[in-house]
């Protein structure tokens, strides 16, 4: 037995059964056996054509040319629609063309199985290569998986068969009829009707005519539709309809309730978009362009997701804050973290991060994010766009703020999280008091401590063991970053009444951990607004 899966990585199959105009709106389901043997020729062709021989691959196919059964997931029909150029009219004209699909889960798979075919182990890893090379499945936008099945795979998946050869028997009540093309054993391999270049040499005697396939291989197969338009087949030579029966409910799909949290191991806690602009926000507007991310994100759920009473709803995750309205304790909300990742000095990536992890709710306000928009942005006429790279855990980015390193070095101004105690019983050291690299250091080794209690990971490291040191020129003057800014340079204001960062003391470290530590580390006041945020950097001592 030969079993072949099939899965759609985009969940999408396009494929317009053959004699269907595509905006007929049909769907080819199961996808056509002819189809798919044409497949692994392009496939053979384009990547492989040096490895398999021409009679290699034809026993290959010979093998998979009778129809085979069906192992069809659950799947629906989806569309889209689109306006192209059409130009009749005049240069304004357009038409509709309606690109109809089957829409099926990511890890779903369509299986094919050939239960009286058998392949020598040659022909198998033979098989098996050309199937790993085949990277897409009907139009080129159907990106697919293929894998060859094993015997005892094959076997136990054939009791799942649910379409298969009608074979002129009536269909089965919960079933229905639907023509596939497949291709004839008798003819697909031949090239009677197949197009031939013709040159002819030499006169009278001498003259010879020399006749060239138009197609490599020369097979009815391999017969484009241009040409078979050309000729004006109905249905192209060395093919043949077989009626298949399949159930009627095919495309029905049972609604199932997604909880608002993924339980277990995989919460999501990370979202990481691109920022788009014709200018792009500089690194000094970190602080701001943090700020309306989280009040964009807040608005997006307030609405779609309003409380009990009709008022919008909140998000403690998103907000920081309890429904009462009080702080959050730790900080397992989010972190909102905009970077300069190519170190240009305009930051170009946000980073939500969330140990806690996001809800369902959350996850929809990060799918809904298309702008950051601001009045500064409105009057500048650049709007800033953001795109969604992708979610996941933290355990699954290493890049940006998330790569691990032993030594991290301030990106933004790290602001103090309290002020200079001159007096009192807890009043602060008098060398600190005109030494504000020597203050913020121990206000920075503080917060260390608190990271290292409230992450796991870090619970065996020591404090004792962590080296800090100011990031100075030679004025004895703070310098942020990979631009050498000033701290003041940056705006430490947050759009809320009664904010002081601002006037607080900031300064910028290099940290240095006994061993790689992952990210985020971002410490002190409005650290939760990309403040304080501390970027990988490459090891430059020996530890």
């Amino acid at each position: 037995m030969i079993g072949i899966s099939v899965s759609f990585p985009s969940g999408r199959f396009h494929a317009t059964p053959w004699g269907r105009h595509v905006n007929e709106g049909a769907t080819e389901w199961p996808p056509s056996p002819w189809r798919f043997l044409r497949a692994l020729v392009a496939a053979w062709k384009r990547k492989l054509d040096d490895q398999l021989r021409q009679a290699d691959v034809e026993k290959l196919l010979r093998a998979l040319i009778a129809p085979p059964l069906f192992v069809l997931p659950p799947a629906s029909n989806g569309h889209t629609r689109h306006y192209m150029p059409w130009f009749k009219k005049g240069p304004d004209d357009k038409t509709l063309v309606f690109d109809t699909f089957v829409s099926l889960p990511r890890d779903a798979r369509v299986v094919m199985l050939w239960p009286d075919a058998t392949l020598s182990q040659g022909q198998h890893d033979q098989l098996a290569l050309l199937l790993s090379n085949l990277n897409f499945f009907g139009r080129a936008e159907s990106w697919c998986s293929v894998r060859l099945l094993g015997d005892r795979e094959a076997a136990e998946l054939r009791g799942h068969v649910n379409c298969r050869c009608a074979n002129g028997t009536p269909a089965p009540a919960e079933t229905e009829i639907v023509r596939t093309l497949c291709a004839d054993p008798d003819t697909a391999f031949r090239n009677e009707h197949t197009p031939k270049r013709k040159r002819t040499s030499g006169r009278g005697k001498n003259k010879t005519t020399t006749v060239t396939p138009h197609y490599d291989p020369d097979w009815h197969l391999c017969m484009e539709t241009l040409e078979l338009h050309d000729k004006k087949w109905s249905d192209p030579p060395g093919s043949r309809w077989v009626s298949y029966c399949r159930r009627r409910d095919c495309f029905k799909i049972e609604p199932t309730r997604r909880a608002d949290q993924p339980s277990g191991e995989r919460k999501i806690q990370v979202a990481r978009f691109a920022l788009d602009s014709a200018v792009l926000p500089l690194v000094t507007e970190t602080l701001p362009v943090a700020e309306t991310a989280r009040r964009i994100l807040m608005g997006i759920y307030g609405k779609k997701f309003p409380a009990a009473d009709s008022s919008r709803g909140r998000s403690p995750v998103f907000s920081g804050k309890t429904a009462d309205g009080e702080p959050r304790q730790g900080h397992g909300h989010a972190y909102y973290l905009p970077t300069d990742e190519d170190n240009d000095g305009r930051l170009d990536h946000l980073t939500v991060v969330a140990a806690d992890g996001f809800a369902g709710g959350e996850l929809k306000a990060f799918d809904r994010l298309r702008e950051l928009k601001s009045r500064e942005r409105e009057e500048s006429g650049h709007p800033l766009c953001v795109l969604l790279l992708g979610l996941g855990r933290l355990d699954d980015y290493c890049v940006g703020p998330l790569h691990p390193s032993a030594i991290w070095v301030s990106a933004t101004p790290f602001l103090a999280s309290r002020h200079l105690k001159k007096s009192g019983t807890k009043r602060d050291p008098v060398e600190w008091w005109n030494n504000p690299a020597a203050f913020l250091s121990a206000v920075l080794r503080d917060e260390l401590g608190r990271l290292l209690e409230r992450r796991p990971d870090l619970s065996q490291t020591s404090l004792d063991a962590i080296r800090i040191e100011p990031c100075v020129d030679q004025a004895g003057v703070f310098r942020v970053g990979a631009r050498k800014l000033r701290p003041i340079q940056f705006k430490r204001f947050r759009q809320k009444r009664g904010d002081d960062g601002g006037n607080r003391p900031a300064g910028a470290f290099r940290v240095t951990f006994p061993k790689p530590v992952s990210g985020p580390i971002a410490l002190g006041h409005s650290a939760h607004f990309g403040l304080g945020l501390f970027a990988p950097a490459e090891q430059e001592e020996d530890q």
